[in-house]
């Protein structure tokens, strides 16, 4: 019996994070309600909360899967490249991620606009899946800075991770200080070429 249960409150958790999932998708994170996702999932309002302790807490394994497939996004943009010069690695890295970005342009929103910091209490599994995307950017960060230990490594990918994060931002958002969306490909090259010390634009 008890193995039962648990069977359906996983199937129901599923059910709801891939319903938010769609609704995000379509309309953005402000469409997360507990009436909508119960109705579409086929559950009452109550059962939400047997299996996530608030609609956050949906939003949170949402964006967890949307961090596995943007890295898996971003590691099929490598596939057939491993050759490449780590600068360009890290070029067609960027151009995956805004790529990814563009074709899901609020899911990739609410992987931001739920605001989480370094002092809260985030789960293991998301913090693995967001660092699997950064072990994809270490390998060519440490053949462009060979003098960094590790952890100036991981302080570089995120650097590095954070400027490309808003180019791509700004500019798909059309803010009166981002680059103009046609220029987006060539000033993240033009960035990461310059920080790596590879000045050939």
């Amino acid at each position: 019996m008890g193995s039962k249960v648990a069977e359906r409150r996983s199937a129901l958790r599923n059910t709801l994070i891939t319903v938010a999932e769609t609704q995000i998708e379509a309309s953005g994170l402000a469409a997360i309600k507990a009436r909508a996702l119960a109705e579409e999932a086929g559950c009452s309002v109550g059962a939400i909360y047997n299996v996530f302790d608030d609609l956050e807490d949906i939003v949170i394994a949402v964006n967890g899967r949307t961090f596995g497939k943007l890295g898996q996004h971003v590691a099929t943009a490598l596939q057939g490249k491993e050759e490449l010069p780590a600068t360009d690695r890290l070029i067609e890295m960027s151009y995956a991620y805004l790529d990814y970005a563009v074709m899901h342009l609020r899911l990739w929103r609410a992987l931001f606009d739920l605001r989480m910091s370094t002092d809260m209490d985030v789960p293991e599994w998301y913090l693995a899946e967001l660092g699997q995307l950064f072990d994809y950017i270490d390998d060519p960060v440490r053949e462009c800075f060979p003098s960094l230990d590790e952890s100036e490594v991981r302080l570089m990918t995120r650097a590095l991770f954070s400027s490309i994060h808003g180019i791509v931002m700004l500019g798909l958002e059309n803010r009166i200080s981002g680059v103009p969306r046609d220029q987006i490909h060539r000033m993240i090259a033009m960035m990461l070429r310059s920080a790596t010390g590879n000045t050939a634009f």
